[in-house]
C-alpha cells in the first residue's frame, strides 16, 4: 500500500489540538507526503480544509484525531471509498481509535513501512421506507437502533430475517449491530461480544417486556426488516451509530443488510483483540 496523500480529520471544537495538527502536517511534508485536512483541522494548517466526503476521493490514508465517535463519523463520511483509517484515541475508551496520542508518529512510521495490518470491519446498509417510498439511506459501522424516546413507553417491532418472521419485540427498542458494534450499545443492553473481524448481525432487544427475548446472532447475509407496529403514543426514532437518523411512525419499515463495502482500520498486528478487550473492559481487575 503506497501512501502519498494523507487526510487529517479531527474532533470538532477542539482548539487544543491545533499544535498536534500542525506537527502532523509538518511531519508529513518533511517525508514528501501531501496533507489534506478536513475543514476543522484546516483551521490550523497551511492547506485548505476540504469536506470529508471529498477527501475520500483524494487520499490514500485518513488519520483521525479524536475518539470512537469521531472515527464513526469519518467512516460514514468516506462512504463507499476504500480508504484505510488510522484512529488516534484522544477520547476515553478507544475501541476503534486504538493508537495512543504519544504513539501517533511511530505508528505513521509503521504505516509507511507496511508494518500495520489493514483490518476489514463489516458495515451495515440501513434503509427506511414509508408506504413503499424511500425516506433515507445510511451506512453504519456500529449499529442501527430503533427505539422509543418517550418515557416509560414500549414499542412493538415486528422483525423478520430474510422474509421469515423472527418475533415481534415488545421493548424499549431493538439494536442491530455489527461485530464491531458489539462492544457499544449492544453490550450495554446485554448483547454478546463478537470478534470484530467476524461477519454477523447481532439483534439485541432493549429492555424487552418478555424475558425470553434474548440477543440473537444471525449470518451476515441475512436481510433484517424491522417494522414499527405500535409506537404506543411515543416518539420512535432510528439512530445510526448514535449520531444520525430520523423519526419513525407506525408502519415505517427499517431494512438492514450487510454493506458491500467494509471499513478498513489499520491496527498493530502485535496487539491481539483479546489484549484490547482486556485493556478496555478491564478484565481481570478486582
Amino acid at each position: 500500500m503506497e501512501i502519498r496523500r494523507v487526510g487529517v480529520c479531527v474532533k470538532p471544537e477542539q482548539p487544543q489540538l491545533a499544535e498536534l495538527v500542525r506537527s502532523l502536517e509538518k511531519w508529513l511534508v518533511e517525508r514528501g507526503l501531501e496533507a489534506f485536512p478536513d475543514p476543522e483541522s484546516g483551521r490550523w494548517t497551511e492547506a485548505i480544509g476540504q469536506p470529508r466526503g471529498e477527501l475520500a476521493h483524494r487520499v490514500d490514508l485518513v488519520v483521525v484525531l479524536g475518539g470512537d465517535g469521531t472515527l464513526l463519523a469519518v467512516a460514514r463520511a468516506l462512504g463507499d471509498q476504500d480508504v484505510p483509517i488510522l484512529g488516534v484515541n484522544l477520547g476515553t475508551l478507544g475501541f476503534l481509535a486504538e493508537i495512543a496520542r504519544e504513539d501517533l508518529f511511530p505508528s505513521l512510521e509503521a504505516v509507511l513501512a507496511g508494518r500495520l495490518r489493514s483490518e476489514a470491519r463489516m458495515r451495515l446498509d440501513v434503509a427506511v421506507e414509508r408506504d413503499g417510498a424511500a425516506l433515507g439511506h445510511y451506512l453504519a459501522l456500529n449499529d442501527a437502533v430503533v427505539s422509543n424516546t418517550a418515557l416509560s413507553r414500549l414499542v412493538r417491532l415486528e422483525t423478520r430475517a430474510d422474509g421469515e418472521e423472527v418475533t415481534t419485540y415488545h421493548a424499549d427498542g431493538l439494536i442491530v449491530a455489527t461485530p464491531t458494534g458489539s462492544t457499544a450499545y449492544s453490550l450495554s443492553a446485554g448483547g454478546p461480544l463478537v470478534h470484530p473481524t467476524l461477519e454477523a448481525l447481532v439483534l439485541t432487544p432493549i429492555s424487552p417486556h418478555t424475558l425470553t427475548h434474548r440477543p440473537l446472532v444471525l449470518p451476515p447475509g441475512c436481510e433484517v426488516q424491522v417494522r414499527v407496529r405500535d409506537a404506543r403514543g411515543g416518539k420512535v426514532h432510528l439512530t445510526v451509530d448514535g449520531q444520525v437518523g430520523r423519526e419513525l411512525v407506525t408502519d415505517d419499515l427499517v431494512t438492514v443488510r450487510r454493506s458491500a463495502r467494509p471499513t478498513r482500520l489499520l491496527v498493530d498486528p502485535a496487539r491481539s483483540r483479546f489484549e484490547v478487550m482486556r485493556a478496555k473492559l478491564r478484565w481481570g481487575e478486582r
